[in-house]
């Protein structure tokens, strides 16, 4: 069985290395709280900037909660991350669907980001039912990040 990818864009008022950078860098400022798989909020969410760089959030004790992991990363036009989250939102270092971002320009110093989350058959018999959750959360994190890169600029 072969499920569609999610498939979303957004344009930010900033060049393509700056919405990269705003994206990776500083996606602990602007990812909602609260809205993570740890049990208490982050303090931070970080992306290592490497090719099998881990991808995680850490909360305000220092414990850290594992997504996944950077499987392509190539400033400032694309970044290929892991998504090593199960269909209960736990790490499973066994399971991967892949979250790929894209920044082109746009004009006039703004981004164009589109977002695919592909492999979603991988979730199994709970692939429909997760892919409806994440087309429901992917646009609300877009948004965030949206809001946060043009206040930023």
């Amino acid at each position: 069985m072969s499920i569609a990818p999610i498939s979303l864009t957004v344009t930010v008022k900033a060049a393509p290395a700056r919405a990269f950078e705003i994206f990776t860098g500083d996606i602990g400022r602007w990812w909602p709280k609260g809205k993570t798989p740890a049990d208490q909020p982050h303090v931070d969410i970080i992306i290592e900037p490497q090719v099998q760089g881990r991808w995680f959030e850490r909360d305000e004790n220092g414990n850290e909660t594992q997504w996944g992991r950077v499987i392509i990363w190539e400033p400032p036009s694309r970044v290929v991350l892991g998504w090593q989250l199960n269909s209960q939102f736990e790490f499973d270092p066994s399971f991967l669907t892949e979250v790929e971002l894209t920044f082109a320009p746009a004009g006039a110093g703004q981004t164009l980001i589109t977002l695919e989350h592909r492999n979603l058959e991988r979730f199994g018999a709970n692939a429909e039912t997760f892919k409806g959750r994440l087309s429901r959360g992917w646009p609300y994190f877009l948004s965030a990040f949206h809001d946060f890169a043009n206040a930023a600029h």
